[in-house]
């Protein structure tokens, strides 16, 4: 049963998650407008770049390679994600800390679902690198979902504390 005024506050998680999925594609549809495909343009050199790649994978380009069936695959999970994360933000809604997490992570699910079905790929943008060392790039939706997810992680250890 969900929790009392669970599903109020419904609108309020879905209106942040639809912001996240506006700023990831506003910035998106910027940087595709502005760059050229793998065209590097230094933000703090040594460190950050804006760049334009393409992932046909998951996440660190998994899958990418494998011919195209990964991305109905990739779809339908993140459609059962988005499903899953409603229903928990239906029941739990009222859980400040697990709110946020869940619409964080459903609105870089939507985000990166969107350019799947619509591009059949992702668009990528961030280039972090140190040193000789590079981070695989991501956009917005990506860090949404792992800011989310830490989230989440933070959540749970507040949980099991609270517990003891």
């Amino acid at each position: 049963m969900p929790r009392k005024n669970a599903s109020p506050r419904l609108g309020r998680w879905f209106a942040i998650a639809a912001l996240v999925v506006a700023l990831d594609h506003l910035a998106k549809w910027v940087v595709v407008r502005s760059l050229a495909d793998f065209e590097r343009v230094p933000v703090l050199p040594g460190f950050f770049d804006l760049t334009l790649v393409y992932n046909k994978g998951a996440a660190f380009s998994f899958l990418a390679g494998a011919g195209g069936w990964q991305r109905w695959f990739l779809t339908a999970i993140a459609v059962v994600a988005t499903i899953f994360i409603v229903f928990m933000l239906w029941r739990h809604g009222t859980q400040r800390l697990f709110g946020w997490s869940l619409t964080l992570i459903l609105g870089g699910a939507v985000g990166n679902l969107i350019d799947r079905v619509l591009n059949a790929q992702v668009t990528d943008f961030v280039l972090l690198y140190w040193n000789g060392y590079h981070f695989p790039a991501f956009n917005l939706a990506d860090s949404a979902i792992t800011l989310g997810a830490v989230l989440l992680v933070v959540d749970e250890i507040r949980r099991v504390r609270r517990g003891r």
